[in-house]
């Protein structure tokens, strides 16, 4: 019997011939990295351990994206703490304020991550990186600790489920209306503990950036990993980043999923997740008409150059609605410096929305575009649970750029349709 995608990554990294889900291994990491919320209790934790270096220097990352810029004191103190531990251990792969950009974005960009690798982060969304047909994965800071230590870390081999996407993709459908009805239809546990491998024809319609978001939000149906099949976007776009040499590796014909579920997206148009779940998914035409209060362009999800670009094809010549607030934050500098030069940060500007320094910022409540009591954010992140963006009686709708942009103009919930009524249909 043949081994899945995942299965095989694993299998070359605990040194084993093959390996079946649910088997417990000792698994070599090619790479790891933390943040400015994790990395320092992860370094308390490595620092009981008594051990004097990190196992290889040129395998481990810190990136400050969180609350960066520092918003107050407790933040100011976690990123001193990461600082002072890089500069005692001489570590290379430190990205401070100004070189920094939101983490998932900012590794891969840099080529930190390749096919048929290992990639561990302390931070949920590092399956982010399973677009690039590596195992990726957030572990717990403990965990992160262990392996900056000795380069391994213990894992449970998941089961696999396979979820193919055929037909035509449609105009202002994206990645993330895929991953959001996937998730809508199997649950937010649905796939617990689980490999979501994706693939079919349709996915070659899709930009990198698309497929990113796919693999980035597996972890909202409780995935331990989302994965794709290199093909020859993933390695046009990988090739010139990537740091070491790498090997592609792809599933065995016969391989074994737990299930498979099958998608025609000739017939998806945009959806939202409706609060408080991203589990809670519908057709945006059936949420339309929500008063909105503030809408967010960014994250690691969706704040990538795609994403922007889609954003300003629905705000070029308009202006945000003057009861909206529009945030727009590009994931990392690279991509603001290329916003910069397509010009998409002067539409933004003309349109009156606020641009701001790569940072998870608003994402997690943080700062810059917290919420305030009853108010109401389409956002084009992650999770929309009670509360994740400020006051608990806040709501979030989760949804691509072109209808968060859409949301900005008009106010309210529509369909981009509504908006850009003077667009040719693709």
């Amino acid at each position: 019997m043949g081994m899945t995608l995942t299965e095989k990554i694993l299998a070359v990294h605990s040194g084993q011939r093959e390996v079946r889900p649910g088997d417990l291994i000792d698994c070599r990491v090619d790479f790891l990295f933390a943040n400015d919320i994790t990395a320092p209790m992860a370094i308390k934790e490595f620092e009981k351990m008594g051990v004097e270096n990190v196992f290889d220097p040129d395998r481990v990352a810190f990136v400050f994206d969180h609350y960066v810029p520092n918003k107050d004191i407790a933040s100011a103190q976690q990123c001193k703490i990461t600082r002072e531990f890089v500069s005692a251990h001489h570590l290379p792969h430190f990205y401070d304020i100004g070189r920094s950009g939101i983490a998932h974005v900012l590794l891969a960009e840099l080529g930190f991550v390749a096919p048929g690798e290992v990639f561990v982060g302390a931070d949920s969304h590092t399956c982010n990186h399973g677009a690039l047909g590596a195992f990726a994965t957030g572990v717990g800071s403990s965990d992160l600790a262990a392996a900056m230590a000795l380069g391994r870390l213990w894992l449970r081999v998941p089961e696999s489920t396979k979820f193919v996407f055929t037909g035509q993709m449609r105009r202002w459908v994206t990645g993330k209306d895929l991953i959001l009805k996937v998730i809508g239809d199997i649950g937010v546990d649905g796939a617990r503990y689980g490999a979501m491998e994706f693939s079919g024809d349709a996915l070659t319609q899709l930009t990198m950036d698309e497929r990113f978001s796919i693999t980035n939000m597996a972890v909202e149906a409780g995935a331990k990993n989302g994965i794709m099949e290199p093909d020859d976007v993933t390695l046009a776009w990988v090739t010139p980043r990537a740091r070491r040499p790498f090997a592609v590796v792809r599933s065995d014909p016969d391989a074994r999923y737990a299930d498979v579920h099958e998608y025609d997206v000739s017939s998806m148009e945009p959806v939202v997740s409706v609060p408080s779940s991203p589990g809670n998914v519908m057709p945006v035409r059936e949420a339309a008409g929500v008063k909105v209060d503030q809408c967010f362009i960014g994250t690691c999800t969706n704040g990538r150059i795609g994403d922007l670009r889609d954003a300003a094809k629905v705000l070029a010549g308009r202006t945000v609605h003057p009861q909206t607030r529009l945030l727009v934050i590009p994931a990392t500098p690279a991509i603001y410096r290329q916003a910069l030069e397509e010009g998409l940060v002067q539409i933004f500007l003309d349109a009156g929305a606020a641009i701001s320094t790569s940072t998870c910022g608003p994402c997690i409540g943080g700062h810059m575009g917290v919420l305030a009591e009853g108010e109401v954010c389409v956002s084009t992140s992650s999770r929309n649970f009670v509360g994740r963006m400020g006051h608990r009686s806040s709501k979030v709708y989760l949804s691509n750029a072109a209808v968060a942009a859409a949301a900005a103009v008009a106010g309210k919930l529509v369909h981009p349709d509504e908006v850009v009524r003077d667009m040719v249909p693709a």
